[in-house]
């Protein structure tokens, strides 16, 4: 992997982390359907402007049912379910969760025939969902019915993800990945409309709300996920999943530090089989030298 390629890996892994401080500061004010909504908005608008700016062409309409049908996976779903559930969980513990996104991509992955699952991926799968029942049971929040729901959530977006991401690299061979990635959102605004405006009344926006979701909008859901179509593109899937790993780092120290979150060794042991499980069913080593590429 190129330096370039490892640098905006390690950005996206901390951007993608911040965003799970930046939806707990957020969704109370503005609701999870409303949240989510406006994200999906705010990205498309984004999105729309550069696609002008760099004269574009918008995908052809064809392609527009099978790039609704990847939003339906890795936009809509994700955002409604991560803003549910942060109502509930810490912004750190959203974020390890979200790293069990490869064992569902892998999973799926077989089934289509795509990859083969080996005893080692079997045995990092298990080992996941292991990691995430210690997370829950041990770490510094009581265990409680609602907690349990948004820790599924958590894996229910998760595995929208690692599903998603299979046809996100489909979808790279097939589009450039800033019509692509615009025509993704601007699907999922509009699915996401009327959720959205049925939503409004109830919102309380407040100024730290505002200055959040402009965040979560037009950098890490709009501009970020061009970036990773576009890396996508250009470096191997062992080094495309490797952002998974790195995202609870940020996430668990993004929310420490700004929200005050509680970080205990209660959490080590669930992170580390999670991290170590994800590992596994990837074959992502970071000690071993990747082969150079064509």
């Amino acid at each position: 992997m190129q330096a370039r390629h490892f640098a905006q890996l390690v950005g996206l892994s901390a951007l993608w982390g911040a965003s799970f401080p930046l939806i707990r500061i957020s969704v109370p004010a503005l609701t999870p359907l409303g949240l989510a909504g406006l994200r999906c908005l705010l990205a498309a608008m984004v999105l729309a402007v550069l696609m002008r700016l760099l004269r574009h062409a918008w995908p052809e309409r064809s392609a527009w049912p099978g790039l609704a049908a990847i939003s339906l996976l890795t936009v809509v779903p994700p955002f409604v379910l991560f803003s549910y559930a942060s109502l509930t969980l810490p912004a750190g513990y959203a974020a390890v969760l979200n790293s069990t996104s490869p064992l569902f991509g892998v999973l799926v992955a077989a089934a289509l025939r795509e990859e083969r699952l080996t005893l080692t991926k079997l045995a990092g799968c298990l080992m996941g969902f292991v990691g995430v029942a210690l997370l829950v049971q041990l770490g510094p929040v009581e265990v409680t019915t609602a907690v349990v729901l948004a820790a599924l959530a958590c894996m229910v977006a998760s595995a929208a993800y690692g599903v998603g991401a299979i046809f996100m690299k489909r979808a790279t061979l097939k589009h450039q990945p800033l019509p692509a990635s615009a025509a993704i959102h601007v699907a999922a605004s509009a699915m996401l409309a009327v959720p959205l405006a049925a939503s409004t009344p109830v919102m309380q926006p407040t100024w730290g709300a505002v200055a959040a979701v402009l965040v979560l909008g037009c950098i890490t859901s709009g501009l970020m996920y061009w970036v990773s179509m576009r890396l996508m593109r250009e470096i191997t899937a062992t080094a495309s999943t490797s952002a998974a790993f790195m995202i609870p780092l940020f996430g668990v120290t993004w929310g420490a530090l700004f929200l005050g979150e509680p970080v205990t060794p209660g959490m080590v042991p669930g992170c580390l089989l999670i991290l170590a499980a994800s590992a596994m069913i990837t074959g992502f080593n970071p000690f071993r030298s990747s082969p150079p590429e064509a």
